[in-house]
């Protein structure tokens, strides 16, 4: 009865199989051959390839502060250039409505003024005011109104002038003639003569050596440019007036 199959019996154990081990890949002929316990250690920093991998952070700095010095530098020529605008819109400004610098050329008002001395003239006094007597002036050449001179107002529209031995009387009245020393006098007799309305009679302080409004008449007040101000060169005679 040993023999004979019981069913409730339980199955034999199942055989163990041996251990699997798998292939070892065959290394390629001339290949390194790396074992599990190698690491890969790059030595050197890998650079970025063009069109490929992007920068290192190093990289990535060197070239945002390049770019933020050449932002910077453009915002600096700028501002620059606007200065530079704006100082010569300011001196057109001043130029044409404000002062004007001027050299005298000619010893027709010496010795108040010397030949190349510098002046700044004033060129708004007479817009928003009149000539008076005694100022040196600076007017175009009424003959010539390409040419300027600087000359001094003797009198205005409404007066009477006249000259007599190179004295000038202003409505009969001597004017002082201090400034002006013995040697630079002149002994011409001259009118009398009415200045016209809107008119001047100019002369230069170098009485023996000028040409003015004894020789080429009255000066219209639109050609007077403006009151000499200042003598700023030669600096060790430099004066205003």
């Amino acid at each position: 009865m040993s023999d004979q199959y019981d069913p409730y019996a339980p199955p034999p154990p199942l055989p163990i199989p041996e251990a699997y081990t798998p292939p070892q890949p065959m290394p390629m002929p001339g290949a390194d051959v790396l074992t599990a316990q190698e690491q890969l250690v790059s030595t050197e920093p890998v650079p970025a390839l063009a069109g490929g991998l992007a920068a290192s952070p190093d990289a990535r700095l060197a070239i945002d502060g390049g770019a933020l010095r050449m932002e910077r530098v453009v915002e600096e020529l700028i501002a620059w250039l606007k200065t530079l605008a704006s100082a010569a819109v300011y001196a057109t400004l001043i130029v044409t409505f404000g002062f004007q610098v001027a050299r005298v050329e000619g010893h027709s008002m010496a010795p108040t003024l010397a030949d190349q001395d510098r002046l700044i003239v004033n060129k708004l006094a007479y817009r928003i005011g009149e000539p008076h007597i005694s100022d040196i002036v600076m007017l175009y050449y009424p003959n010539d109104p390409n040419k300027s001179f600087v000359k001094r107002v003797m009198a205005e529209e409404g007066d009477q002038v006249r000259i007599v031995d190179g004295k000038v009387y202003r409505n009969d009245i001597l004017q002082d003639d201090s400034f002006v020393p013995p040697d630079y006098r002149s002994h011409d007799d001259w009118g009398p003569q009415v200045i016209p309305e809107g008119y001047y009679f100019v002369m230069g302080d170098h009485r023996n050596n000028s040409s003015d409004s004894r020789h080429w008449g009255f000066v219209p007040k639109k050609y007077i440019i403006g009151k000499v101000q200042l003598r700023w060169w030669p600096l060790r005679h430099a004066r205003m007036f």
